[in-house]
């Protein structure tokens, strides 16, 4: 599987831990840093790898930041991206096999190296149930056209009026 990872300064730490990990796996990494401990803006890191993943350039993607929450926030915004935080291995195996989370985001400042550890493994080798929740990802996804479109109509219209 390939898989994009991303984080801010936050979580540098973090980022080569879990590269390293995704590697040992077997998996494909594409480490997009930060590669230093200098501050950097969550939302950008979290835009790469969303749009990595919405573009099907990678099969998912890992994000890091202090909280998880920020990366969250912003990787959702982009369409395609189910991104769910997690703080525990309930979180980061209900995420995958109910929601088909394609992005994981995590804490570097609230959880411990094997608790990450633990996480991104179950995370990567957890498989979606499909059934009664691939029904509510259509649901899910039928949102986010209706959105797009509303959005398209609203910048038509702002064109057309200048």
């Amino acid at each position: 599987m390939r898989i994009a990872v991303g984080t801010d300064h936050r979580g540098f730490d973090v980022r080569a831990k879990v590269v390293d990990l995704a590697r040992r796996l077997g998996h494909e990494v594409i480490d997009v840093g930060t590669f230093s401990a200098d501050a950097v803006d969550y939302p950008d890191i979290a835009a790469d790898v969303a749009h990595r993943v919405s573009r099907h350039e990678v099969d998912r993607g890992i994000l890091i930041c202090g909280t998880g929450l920020g990366m969250c926030i912003a990787a959702n915004k982009v369409p395609g991206v189910r991104a769910a935080p997690c703080h525990d291995d309930i979180t980061a195996e209900l995420c995958r096999r109910h929601n088909d989370s394609n992005v994981l985001c995590l804490s570097a400042d609230l959880l411990g190296e094997r608790l990450i550890d633990r996480m991104v493994e179950i995370w990567l080798n957890t498989p979606f149930e499909g059934g009664r929740h691939a029904r509510r990802l259509e649901k899910i996804a039928a949102l986010e056209k209706e959105v797009e479109a509303e959005c398209q109509k609203r910048h038509e219209g702002e064109d057309s009026a200048r």
